[in-house]
């Protein structure tokens, strides 16, 4: 992903803008990395480079608890606990 494209990025849920940006891996582009929404605390993963910011029905809990798994040490403690729509919990 891009970093220019936080400029238009909003949650597709409650279109809160601006996100919040972790990254985890970084090239010539964000590799890994999750986007935060500080309002209504949904997270959405960004695999290799493609940010999925799809409403909650369509997303699968299996890759998503997958992806928390994976960043655990890096994730804020409130995604883990309570991240919306999946957490470890």
């Amino acid at each position: 992903m891009k970093r220019r494209l936080m400029d238009i990025l909003a949650c597709p849920i409650c279109k809160s803008h601006p996100l919040e940006l972790i990254v985890f891996t970084e090239k010539d582009e964000i590799d890994e990395g999750v986007l935060l929404c500080g309002r209504c605390g949904r997270w959405y993963p960004i695999i290799e480079t493609i940010p999925r910011m799809l409403p909650d029905d369509l997303r699968d809990a299996t890759e998503d608890r997958g992806f928390l798994e994976k960043w655990k040490p890096h994730l804020p403690e409130g995604v883990l606990k309570g991240g919306k729509p999946f957490s470890l919990e």
